[in-house]
């Protein structure tokens, strides 16, 4: 039994004519027929009944045909499966990562190296942009995947996404700032547990761009505080920030930073009362997922990465 007799038989099936099948297949109709005829010889029953005007199952044709369907169906998955992996050792990924997000939370890099072993022949382009036009790129198929910060806003239809970091937002500032005077009576009213963002309504504030999900969140907040944000510096590098807000410059919003980070950096930190105000990224990508096989693996690879982090493994 061969696998193009199978064909034959199906092809004939669904034409209910020998004339038909053999030209949707290209072949010679004396052809097509002997092969069916050699098909049912070695199954020992007709399967076709060619007694009437057009060609017709007959019980045991019946019987056999979704058997002979499934087999082709295997083989031609078989087929798409060696060619998908064949798209795997020839594609192209293109990632986006949004500027400063959280390297040491998921090392991008270390994924990005170990799946370039894995694949060398799949080329890789990282960008770093702005969230908002990441997920526009992630929308119109520019971007496979990207890692982006949340302002709170629903992403809307077409993209998930699984968060990668999840912390709250501190006031980043000057070791002899007026925020962290022992009479000021803000610090005082809240047992110098943190300080409510109307705080900082008449600062001059150092923010990431318009774009970003910290500032999304830091907009968004003031918004429903009633007041504008004052921002006197913007910079794509939290480090950066730090730096600028250590110089006495103004209060930095920025992610929680340990005590170590925060004296590398020269800086005192408050934190803000309301438990909203939180710096969120995420691995974001298509609903209906990558369109090709090569970044499909990535994006397996890279949620692997997060759900290992997230066990601690």
């Amino acid at each position: 039994m061969e696998l193009r007799q199978l064909r034959y038989f199906v092809t004939v099936v669904e034409e209910a004519n020998f004339t038909r099948a053999a030209a949707r297949l290209h072949l010679a109709q004396p052809g097509v027929s002997a092969q069916i005829r050699q098909l049912e010889r070695e199954l020992g029953h007709p399967l076709l009944d060619r007694s009437g005007r057009t060609v017709a199952l007959t019980e045991v044709g019946a019987a056999v045909l979704p058997y002979a369907r499934a087999a082709l169906a295997a083989v031609d998955g078989l087929r798409d499966t060696v060619d998908e992996y064949a798209g795997l050792l020839r594609g192209h990924v293109a990632i986006g990562l949004v500027s400063g997000a959280a390297a040491h939370e998921l090392d991008v890099a270390a994924v990005l190296a170990d799946f370039h072993d894995a694949h060398p022949g799949v080329g890789i382009a990282l960008t770093e942009d702005t969230s908002e036009r990441m997920l526009a790129a992630l929308r119109h198929g520019e971007l496979d995947i990207a890692v982006i910060g949340l302002t709170g806003a629903a992403l809307g239809p077409g993209i998930a996404h699984e968060v990668l970091v999840d912390v709250p937002l501190v006031a980043a500032v000057a070791p002899d700032d007026p925020l962290l005077a022992s009479d000021d009576p803000l610090l005082v009213a809240t047992g110098r547990a943190g300080v409510p963002l109307t705080a900082l309504r008449d600062r001059p504030l150092i923010s990431l761009p318009r774009g970003t999900g910290i500032r999304g969140v830091l907009d968004g907040a003031c918004a429903a505080a009633g007041f504008t944000p004052r921002i006197a510096f913007e910079a794509a590098a939290p480090e950066l920030l730090g730096r600028l807000a250590a110089r006495g410059l103004g209060a930095a919003v920025v992610p929680a930073l340990t005590a170590d980070e925060a004296a590398q950096l020269g800086l005192r930190t408050v934190p803000f009362t309301d438990s909203a105000l939180r710096g969120r990224v995420a691995l974001a990508w298509r609903t209906d997922g990558p369109s090709g096989p090569a970044a499909r693996e990535l994006l397996r690879r890279l949620r692997l990465a997060t759900a290992d982090r997230a066990s601690g493994t």
